[in-house]
């Protein structure tokens, strides 16, 4: 975490796309974070943030019980942002009028005063942005000027002439605002004085010494799964503390094809870090039997975890106090509802899937990164790229890409059409574009016909997906052929398997994990 003075908070007011403005001020190598709106600006000073920025949201000022601000806020002297309804609640707090109607969803053509700091460099033409309000902000408040328009919004951004504090009725944080990124430096930097510190070299000296301290000299236990987010928690505290660290591969029955192996290999021959391999699929498939909702299959899954920790830890005459796992912040965001306003998609396995009586306290070290940015703490910390550049991997494994009931033999049947899906999409040399890719098996039969004969068989859908970070995702656009290499290989090589579908659905409105 950086220092105080060096960050930006960023307040959740119910927008959709307060991930994106993180996204954007990490882009820039200055370290932020996201919280709600009921903070007082007692605990906002005691954070100490260089800049900060209050998202947009779906209410509208003038209503009861819509979520606000502290008001001494504004006056606390610190740089500030209102993105939409952000901006309007500025104006409602310092005497402006925010009105409905002057609706704008999608592009606008913005004129923007280059002198005013937030659009230096941009004055002097016409700027595309992408707005998404009912309502705008009719007159600006007293001491404060307009420092942009658009044909329909005569205040569509504006400034405090006494203070550094900004308002835009449009998002500079979607990539449709073709400048999105300049206005977002200028706040940054130019107002708000800021520096881009926040490095994954930084981020790893930080996060060894806040290792160190928390553990003393206690025995820590790691859960490692051998996806991207567990392995660089792994390597991050086994720099910290050495060898107190013991690692934990628990063979669930539910991991890819030759995971085992890989970890084995990667984690004692090369980077000589302590582990246990634990065969444990008859601990985990049993409990699933007959369960095909969700979220108690994550919640099944994340129990038995933990007891076949506390297991493996006795037997190993363990005293382990700490419990590390690669939790990340979309995992945060998207499990708990930072803002009233905001929703929880789903309860991700390692944030809300562990029992409130497990015996071990969490270090979750890589807990305020995306996705993007552990890569690169990996690289800094020396692991293959095989493992920094894997496709990501859910918690609770194939449990949730095996949709309905879970069973060892359709866990083997979707374990061997993600292999073929892997393999070819490497052999078409297209596994380094593509952010996400997995194979799911559907909860349904359909009718087909092999060598003359009628079949009903499974159904296999193929997912993969371009995003820059898990919040946003777009489907991927394959080649005809490589589909049809895959669908004629899973067709013909796993037995079970009459059908294979790909997935056209972009994030939002679908998630990316289909469960």
């Amino acid at each position: 975490m950086e220092k105080s003075g060096s960050r930006v908070l960023i307040i959740d007011l119910g927008s959709q796309y307060a991930q994106l403005i993180a996204r954007r001020i990490r882009e820039e190598h200055v370290y932020c974070e996201i919280h709600p709106p009921d903070r007082s600006i007692e605990w906002i000073r005691a954070w100490g943030p260089g800049a900060v920025i209050l998202s947009g949201g779906p209410a509208s000022v003038y209503d009861e019980g819509v979520p606000g601000v502290d008001p001494g806020l504004l006056g606390a002297g610190i740089p500030l942002l209102g993105i939409c309804y952000g901006m309007q609640l500025i104006a409602e707090n310092e005497g402006g009028r925010v009105l409905p109607g002057q609706r704008e969803y999608g592009p606008a053509d913005l004129t923007a005063d280059g002198a005013s700091g937030l659009f230096h460099g941009l004055g002097g033409r016409s700027l595309r942005v992408w707005c998404s309000h009912g309502d705008h902000v009719d007159a600006a408040p007293p001491g404060y000027r307009a420092i942009a328009s658009t044909p329909t919004l005569p205040v569509a951004a504006f400034r405090a002439e006494d203070r550094e504090i900004y308002g835009v009725q449009f998002h500079p944080e979607v990539a449709h605002t073709e400048q999105g990124a300049e206005i977002i430096s200028n706040f940054l930097f130019r107002i708000a004085g800021l520096s881009p510190t926040w490095t994954p070299g930084v981020f790893v000296e930080e996060a060894v010494g806040r290792i160190r301290e928390r553990a003393g000299g206690e025995a820590v236990i790691c859960g490692l799964s051998g996806g991207v987010d567990s392995s660089v928690a792994a390597a991050l505290v086994h720099r910290a503390i050495g060898d107190q660290l013991t690692c934990v591969f628990i063979d669930t029955g539910l991991l890819r094809k030759g995971e085992r192996e890989g970890v084995e290999r990667t984690f004692r021959r090369h980077m000589g870090i302590r582990l246990i391999v634990v065969p444990a699929a008859h601990e985990f498939l049993p409990p699933l039997a007959g369960e095909a909702d969700p979220e108690r299959k994550r919640r099944i899954i994340g129990n038995t975890f933990i007891r076949v920790f506390e297991q493996v830890a006795g037997e190993a005459g363990s005293d382990a106090r700490f419990l590390v796992q690669g939790t990340l912040y979309p995992d945060v965001i998207e499990s708990v509802s930072t803002g009233g306003p905001s929703a929880t998609i789903k309860t991700h396995h390692n944030v809300g899937g562990l029992p409130d009586d497990m015996p071990f306290t969490l270090i979750e070290p890589l807990r305020e990164l995306f996705k993007d940015e552990v890569r690169e703490v990996g690289r800094v910390l020396g692991l293959p790229e095989a493992f920094v550049g894997r496709h990501p991997f859910p918690g609770p494994g194939l449990a949730v890409r095996v949709l309905g009931e879970v069973s060892e033999a359709r866990v083997a049947t979707l374990r061997e059409a993600d292999a073929i899906y892997m393999e070819e999409i490497r052999r078409a040399g297209l596994y380094d574009e593509i952010w996400q890719a997995f194979a799911v098996l559907l909860p349904v039969r359909s009718v087909g016909v092999m060598g003359d004969a009628r079949t009903y068989e499974h159904v296999v859908a193929l997912r993969a997906v371009t995003s820059r970070d898990g919040m946003t995702a777009d489907w991927y656009p394959f080649p005809p052929e490589v589909l049809a290499t895959v669908s004629a290989r899973i067709i013909n090589e796993v037995p079970g398997v009459n059908r294979v579908t790909y997935d056209v659905s972009s994030k939002p409105p679908a998630t990316i994990e289909w469960e």
